[in-house]
Formats: C-alpha cells, structure tokens, sequence
C-alpha cells in the first residue's frame, strides 16, 4: 500500500504533489524550497547558505512530521541554479547536517531554474528502520 502524506506545519506545496510518499518503509520526500512554512509568500533568504538552511529545516519539518530525521535519509537530490558559483560552499554547509561517515548516497545538479526563484531545492528518499511503522 502507498500512503501520501500531507505533513501540517511543512511549507505549502509550490505545485500538485504531496509532502512525501510511502511505500514499504521507503519515505519519499518532495524536493523542498527555502519557503517559510506559514508564509508561503515572504521574500526568500539571501544566499546560497541561508536558503540551504531553510530547505534543509523544510527537510526535517517533513521528515519529524513522518517520526524520522535526517539520519534516516538514504540518499539525496540537489539542485543549484547557479552550480559553479555555489557548489562549494553548499557542500561545506550540507555535510554539516550529517554524522561523520553517514552521508547519504547523493547528486547534485546545475539547472537553469527553479520554482519560487530558489537557488537551491532538495528531495529525498529515507527508509524507516526495521520493525518502526
């Protein structure tokens, strides 16, 4: 069975999708913008950290909502728009959220653009562990 989760409190959907989706204790979360929950239509932050930090709080909104956390991400997808600008000081920020030795299986991409004017958006997949609900 597949259950789609509408997580209250997580930043309003910029688009038709859930907040995440399950099946088989695989979680998968929607790609998350530097939006602030509650106020879908404040300015974003500026900067590549700052908005990471948003997308990476979005992340952990959604994923506590769930009763998990980051340690039960198994692998990632960012996206940056402006890659070469940015990818350095995003990878130094992003290791941050993560025990030594425990990063997830990762990519990460150079687009054009993203929704919302966003210069950063992360998705995920995490797995429950054995024996949780």
């Amino acid at each position: 069975m597949t259950l789609f989760h509408e997580v209250p409190g997580a930043p309003a959907q910029v688009g038709p999708f859930s907040h995440a989706t399950e099946a088989d204790g695989w979680v998968i979360l929607t790609g998350q913008m530097p939006t602030v929950p509650g106020a879908p239509d404040a300015p974003l932050a500026q900067g590549i950290a700052a908005q990471t930090r948003q997308v990476i709080a979005n992340l952990e909104t959604v994923l506590t909502g769930l009763g998990l956390g980051l340690a039960d991400i198994v692998q990632c997808r960012c996206y940056l728009t402006e890659f070469e600008r940015d990818f350095d000081a995003f990878n130094t920020l992003y290791k941050s959220y993560f025990a030594p030795g425990r990063l997830p299986a990762r990519t990460t991409v150079g687009v054009t653009a993203l929704a919302v004017g966003a210069l950063v958006e992360i998705d995920c997949v995490a797995r429950r562990p054995e024996g949780a609900a």
